[in-house]
């Protein structure tokens, strides 16, 4: 039987995200067949080895909401005052707003996506409040279609939509309103929820008021946040 010889470079390439890859070249070097076929003998490869090492960084979501919170700005508190801290799940409550926005397609984050990130955190004080009044997200993203309707199907969000003149005033009350406590501790989102409720004319106010939040719920709740080591739990 007739031999031909095959000259085989190679190269492999390791990545250490999506495992190995070989790549081979043969080159026949005067290839003989017979009726019986031809016989193939490959030479030892050369293997070239590179490491390519991917490494991907994400920063954490407190850290990265952290840097674009609305009302971190020193000029609220008076001279010896710090702006409040606020709590992890303030913040990722806001950044699920920002995300509940662009999700029904709104340009902007208003009081009504400020309302369905307290909810859609799940796991803090002002959402365990208003569930167990009767409030839920379901509740809320349906009364928000309602009111606003619905966006065009075709229109994008930016990636962080920016706040409305309302949900910003609602914001900096609930910071003024930990500030004048005197008492140190976080900004929770019962804060936030109370910086809704006191705006009036805001979407948010109105889907609560549909859903029998009223002022004896709003006074039960700041009571609440009144009290000494009171979390956001």
């Amino acid at each position: 039987m007739a031999c031909a010889h095959y000259h085989c470079p190679a190269s492999l390439i390791f990545r250490c995200d999506t495992g190995a890859r070989l790549c081979q070249t043969l080159t026949p070097k005067n290839p003989q067949s017979s009726w019986l076929g031809t016989k193939l003998r490959v030479s030892p490869c050369s293997l070239n080895l590179r490491t390519h090492v991917s490494v991907s960084r994400r920063r954490p979501l407190a850290a990265t909401v952290s840097f674009s919170l609305p009302t971190a700005k020193p000029e609220r508190a008076s001279p010896g005052q710090e702006i409040p801290k606020w709590s992890s799940k303030a913040i990722k409550s806001f950044a699920m707003a920002e995300l509940e926005a662009r999700k029904l397609k709104y340009p902007t984050t208003g009081t009504e996506a400020l309302l369905m990130g307290v909810l859609i955190e799940g796991t803090n004080l002002a959402a365990k409040f208003l569930r167990a009044n009767g409030i839920t997200l379901l509740k809320v993203r349906d009364e928000t279609v309602k009111l606003l309707g619905k966006a065009d199907l075709f229109f994008f969000s930016p990636e962080h939509p920016p706040l409305t003149d309302e949900a910003q005033r609602a914001l900096d009350w609930a910071v003024d309103k930990k500030i004048k406590s005197v008492d140190g501790g976080e900004l929770t989102t019962a804060h936030i929820l109370l910086g809704i409720w006191s705006e009036v004319d805001s979407p948010g106010h109105k889907i609560l008021s549909n859903l029998g939040f009223d002022d004896e719920k709003a006074k039960e709740l700041d009571s609440s946040i009144s009290k000494p080591g009171c979390t956001d739990d």
